[in-house]
Parts: C-alpha cells; structure tokens; sequence
C-alpha cells in the first residue's frame, strides 16, 4: 500500500542503542486492543501501553549506568515477556509490570555488547568474549579472533543442541558448539545484525551488514547453506536492525529493514521465492530498531520504528486517504483529529517547557553565582572504508541540531561529493609546510533541524595521520565535541577470506626482538579492520585487498619474526618504511630482507589500465562538453554531428556529475604509477627521481605499451 501512514501518535523518549525496543507479545482475545512496548534508552528502560492510539507509560527505571542491549525471554513454551537488559557486566531481568526478579553480574573485563535469552540460558557478548550461562552458572567459554557484534541462537530437530551464532566484524557468522567453533560462515560484509527469521523455531538467520548488504543463512549441525544475498547497489546505509514479519499478509515472513541512513524497507518474496523490495520510507535519523505487529488499529498490521534520538513511530498498512468535500476541503477521520489534536497539545506543552527553561536561565546567569554548565549532547558516528568506490564514509549523528561541522586533517585527502548532504561548506587556505600543518579545513554550515550529516573522503596509501571532526550543536551556551579518526598508512586495504596465489609477489621479511603483541600493535597501526586484541594463537595470517586498485597483501607474523606479500611494489615500500619507524621508536633491531619480482610492476601497471584509459576518456569527454554545446546552440540541433558526439551530448549531466563526484581521480592514479616507477627502483637502490618529468610526458599521451617499455627500459 502506497498509503502509509503514522498508525501512531509519534512519542519521543530519549537517545537509543541498537535493538533497542520490542514489543511484548499480545495475549488474550482483546490483545489488540492493548499493546505494550519495551524501549530502551541509554540510560533507563520504559514499559509503555498504547491505547487508543496514544503511549501511556507502565513503569520507567531510575537512571544509572549506560543500559546496550535488551532481550526478551521467559521460560520454554511461555510467551517470552520477561525483559532482561545489560549494563556494563550486569544482567537485570524485570517482570511486565516493572518488578526486577534478577541481578546477574557476569564478571567479564568488559561491557556486554549483545545478548540472546531462552528459557533458563543466557548467551552474553563482550567485544571478543563469549559466555553461556544456564540458571546462573557458567557453561561456555570462547573467545573470537575478532570483534562480536551480535549473537542469536538456533534450535531445531535437526540440531542436536541450542546452537549461538555469532556476528564478528571480520566479515564471518561463527557457528559454536559448546566452547569449541564448530564452523564458520563468510558473509560479503561486517555483519551488524542478526535475527532469526522463524521466531519459534527454525534454521534460518537473517543477517545485515555495516555496508547494507542483507542475507538469509540456513544452519546445519557441520556446514551452513546460504539461501540469498542482497546487494546495496542503491548505496543506501548500513543495516542497524531487522524483523521477520507477515505484513503483507500471504502467510510468508516479510523482512523489515531499518538503516543508519532513515531508510525504512519491506522485502517480500516472488513466486521463485527470491527476496523483493515492497515498500520504502526515509525517516530522518537512523533506525535503531524495527518491529512488526498489530499496534494502532485492529487488523490492520504495522511497522513500528524506533530511531537514534529516540522517536517512536508507526507505519501502517490502513490506508489513510482523505476525502475532497465541496469547496475543495479536507474531511479528516476522527483518529486523524484526536492524532493532529495530541500532537498540538504536546507540542505546545514543549514550547511552554522551552520558554519556561529559558527564562530560569537567563536569571542564573544574571545573578552573582552564576554557573555555565557546559551541556552534554550524544554523538552516534562511523567512519567506514566503503569497498565500491574505495571512499571513506563519515557519518555523524547527533541527538540535537547541528549548527557546523569544522574538518581539519594533518594528511592530504579529497572531499567527495555526496548528494544527501545539504551543508553547505567552505574551505579555508592551508599551509601544511608549518611545523604542524593542515592539509585541509573545511566548515559545514548546516540547514535548520539538521540532526545527520554525512561525508565522503579518499585518502592517499603511505600518507597517514589524523582527521578531526568538530561538532557544534545548536545549544547554549555554545560547546564543541571532537571526534578523531585515524588514516592509516594502508587506508584503502580491506580485510578479505583469500588472495590469488597465482600472481607475481614480492616479499618482505623482518626479523628481530619483538613481541608478538609487539609486531601486531604495528600490523594494526599500518592497516584498517585488524583487531586491536593480540590473538592468541602463536601466530597469525591476514588476507587483505586493495579496494581501489585490487591488488593484494598477506600477512603471516609471530613473535621475532613477520613476512608480507604483495603483488604492488609501492604496498612493500610503505609497509617497510612505516614498520622500520615504529621498531626505531622502540629501539628494536629489525633485520629486513627484500625478494622483489619485476613481473609485478607489470602485473599492477596492468590492473592500473582500464582505470586510467576510463579516467581518461571521461576527461576528454567533458573537455568536450562546453564546445559541443556551443556548436549545437549555433547551429540550433546536433543533426549534423557523428554519433559519438550526439551520445556525449546526450550524456553530457551524466558525464559531469561523474566527473565532479570524482576530484583528483587522474591525478591520484598518476600519482600511483609514479610511486610505482621510484618504489622500483629504490629496491635495487636507484634514485629516478629525475626521470619522473619523462614518465609524466607518456602518461599525457598514454598508451600501455610504451608505458611498461619505459618501465623496463630505465
């Protein structure tokens, strides 16, 4: 139904975490008639009924220690409407109507981060740590190689036990059998989220990624089968939340979606059983939760979304059209009234709340014990490398208005153009020759009621530092978060499962007195997605791909001893340098040793290739564009034009909006190759820095082959 509207009086309750509200399952024949939410915010846990279209709370815990997950459970064969939420260690179980029956301290180093309730076990997540516990006391233990973002648990007949899987940042669903990992599954990206999609029972778990990508697994007792995946071609955001839900009502379970970006999302199933995309809405802020349920109106079924700052909104498959009266009025529906009604009382209880609040202020301020407090504002950010177009996405949330933003970094990097953002920004001169230099300060200057801004930035490999995010919201006294985000020697690797054996290597070798933690605190210092935790295993080996040109690096170390391969040259050169300036900071001894294969140079030129002649011919293409015009404005049509510039008329806003979106493209790949012609020499100790002009000649009238000639011929 295209029709979806509101099904609920819209209520806001305070800043929320992932997962953050459910609804309680309804019982008896009247259940429609009343139905009760559990929401969380960071700090307290409310119980709310709607009635009648409106919340009206049930109970409400004091403030106290940040609250990140809650779960819903009961004893087997029970409606599960026992609330247990986490906060740091700590385990609460409250009842419906607000009594707490449990606290559970779990004595783990770090606060829980994912929860999954059944019957009388508790499965708990920390960063790394896995513990299930049955009626209080321990059972399993395991720690994972990388970060544990969520946790589900699947039961059967097919399987013999209650079986956890957990989401781990290192793109892999890891499926355990008591403490031990029975096996593990490959997903395309950083698994944010999972959900069972047969709440009961069943096999199948729905899995969302950081990068948008959606997908249904089925779990066996030894190996997993994968049923679909969704691609994010649309470059929506990433996936915080999902549900399984028959809102269509054809007896299949939809897939609700709900993304850091506001994006609302149905998918369906078609005839051949594959998943469809149903139903869109943005929301203004990222969805945190996602559920689907008989909510404001009997029969009639809903999605209920919860969102970072906290509102809670509906949307509903009644269809709210209105009908046209004479005299071109609108007759609303009476719930529609008593809707508009609630909201306009409220708002202007708030608006009384505001001025009241402002008045009491300024009489603090004036009198002789003044205190400016500094006021305190929460900030949900990611900073993300997106493997499509080898970008950085930054995005940043805020619980309040954003008045600016000021970007400042001591690295050279672009910004990129991205069309959802409405800020409008300016640059300030940089001169990164001082002592402490910038290389960029940007200021966005955002519209009214602007909460989410979202930036994209590309970096250049070997160049590494800091950027820095200043927020200012639109709060008095005025006040200034700031947010760090490290730009890594290696910014544009990504960690993957494998690398092509086949390709030309070149080697790198250190030796020396080091620790294992040692040489890992390098490998995390110099590449993106490793774990900041030392394994502990012995030794360890890393898989990782270049997203901007798609060369590739292992990486196998332990302690005293660490060797990396690469088909590009320029990787070899920069892990060289960077690791022989952290051991000097330690005054550790390195002994490095080189095995340079020249087909590589080669091999990367190659893969360089359909790049550059397609950046290439898209410059040449727009250079074009201004004449043309003029030509077809002249002549008054372009009949008289060849085909191929009729089609670069045709296409010119196409071919100039990929051209803005892309600043510095060609630039960065000439840069690439000219790294690649010194690095090649510095291994066989030859300084061409003088010949770098000559290569530059053959790269503005490029041609492959005189290309790798020049190459070899030097």
């Amino acid at each position: 139904n295209s029709n979806h509207h509101c099904s609920i009086v819209p209520l806001q309750v305070g800043v929320t975490s992932q997962k953050s509200m459910r609804l309680l399952p309804a019982l008896g024949k009247k259940a429609t008639q009343k139905v009760e939410f559990v929401l969380l915010t960071h700090h307290s846990l409310l119980l709310l009924s709607v009635k009648r279209l409106s919340f009206q709370p049930v109970f409400k815990t004091l403030p106290g220690q940040k609250i990140c997950r809650m779960d819903l459970g009961g004893a087997l064969g029970t409606p599960r409407e026992k609330i247990f939420v986490c906060s740091g260690s700590q385990v609460r179980g409250f009842t419906k109507k607000g009594k707490q029956f449990l606290t559970f301290e779990a004595n783990l180093t770090e606060s829980i981060n994912a929860m999954y309730v059944s019957g009388a076990d508790l499965f708990v997540c920390a960063s790394y740590i896995y513990n299930h516990y049955c009626d209080c006391k321990d059972q399993d233990y395991f720690l994972s190689g990388d970060k544990i973002n969520d946790i589900t648990c699947v039961s059967s007949e097919k399987l013999p036990h209650l079986t956890p899987v957990l989401a781990c940042q290192d793109r892999v669903l890891r499926v355990l059998q008591g403490s031990t990992l029975a096996y593990d599954i490959e997903v395309p990206g950083p698994p944010s989220v999972l959900e069972l999609y047969n709440k009961d029972a069943g096999e199948e778990v729905l899995y969302g990624t950081t990068d948008g990508r959606l997908g249904l697994v089925q779990i066996g007792e030894h190996s997993a089968v994968a049923k679909w995946e969704i691609d994010n071609d649309n470059k929506k955001g990433g996936i915080l939340c999902a549900d399984a839900y028959d809102i269509v009502g054809d007896g299949v379970n939809d897939i609700l979606v709900g993304r850091d970006d506001g994006t609302v999302q149905v998918y369906g199933f078609d005839s051949s059983n594959e998943p469809t995309l149903r139903f869109e809405h943005v929301l203004s802020e990222s969805v945190t939760s996602i559920q689907g349920g008989c909510v404001g109106k009997e029969s009639y079924d809903e999605v209920v979304t919860a969102t970072y700052t906290g509102w809670v909104t509906g949307l509903t498959t009644e269809s709210q059209k209105t009908e046209a009266a004479a005299g071109d009025e609108f007759r609303m529906s009476k719930e529609t009234q008593s809707k508009v009604e609630a909201l306009r009382a409220e708002l202007e209880q708030l608006q009384g709340k505001v001025l009241q609040g402002r008045e009491q202020y300024q009489q603090t301020t004036q009198s002789s014990t003044a205190v400016s407090a500094v006021p305190v504002f929460s900030i949900n950010d990611k900073f993300t490398l997106c493997q499509d177009d080898a970008s950085y996405s930054l995005t940043l949330e805020v619980q309040t208005a954003i008045d600016n933003l000021l970007l400042q970094s001591d690295v050279p990097i672009d910004l990129l153009d991205v069309d959802k953002n409405s800020a409008v920004v300016s640059f300030s001169e940089c001169d990164p020759e001082q002592p402490n230099g910038n290389f960029l300060l940007a200021t966005y200057r955002c519209q009214a009621n602007t909460t989410r801004l979202e930036l994209k930035v590309r970096s250049i490999e070997g160049q590494y530092g800091t950027l820095q995010a200043y927020i200012t919201p639109r709060l008095q006294p005025k006040t200034c978060q700031v947010r760090q985000y490290q730009i890594k020697p290696l910014s544009l690797h990504q960690r993957t499962h494998s690398i092509d054996p086949a390709r030309p290597m070149n080697r790198l070798s250190l030796v020396g007195q080091f620790s294992f933690a040692e040489i890992h605190s390098w490998v995390v210092f110099c590449l993106p997605e490793v774990p900041e935790k030392t394994p502990a295993e012995d030794d360890i080996t890393f898989y990782f791909r270049n997203t901007f040109l798609g060369t590739q690096l292992e990486a196998t170390y332990c302690k005293g001893e660490g060797h990396f391969q690469s088909d590009n040259i320029s990787t070899i050169s920069i892990l060289s340098d960077v690791l022989s300036k952290e051991a000097t900071k330690k005054k550790i001894n390195l002994n490095i040793s080189y095995d340079i294969n020249d087909d590589s140079v080669s091999h990367t030129l190659r893969m360089i290739h359909p790049k550059l002649e397609y950046q290439l011919l898209l410059a040449k293409k727009v250079q074009l564009v201004d004449a043309l015009r003029e030509l077809q404005v002249h002549e008054g049509n372009a009949s008289f034009l060849i085909p191929e510039y009729r089609s670069i008329l045709d296409e010119s806003a196409s071919l100039l909006e990929e051209y803005k979106k892309q600043p510095a493209h060609l630039e960065r790949l000439y840069g690439m190759i000219t790294d690649l012609f010194i690095d090649k020499f510095k291994f066989k100790g030859q300084n061409v820095k003088t010949k770098v002009s000559s290569l530059l000649e053959i790269l503005d009238n490029y041609d492959l082959n005189s290309l790798l000639e020049f190459f070899n011929d030097v």
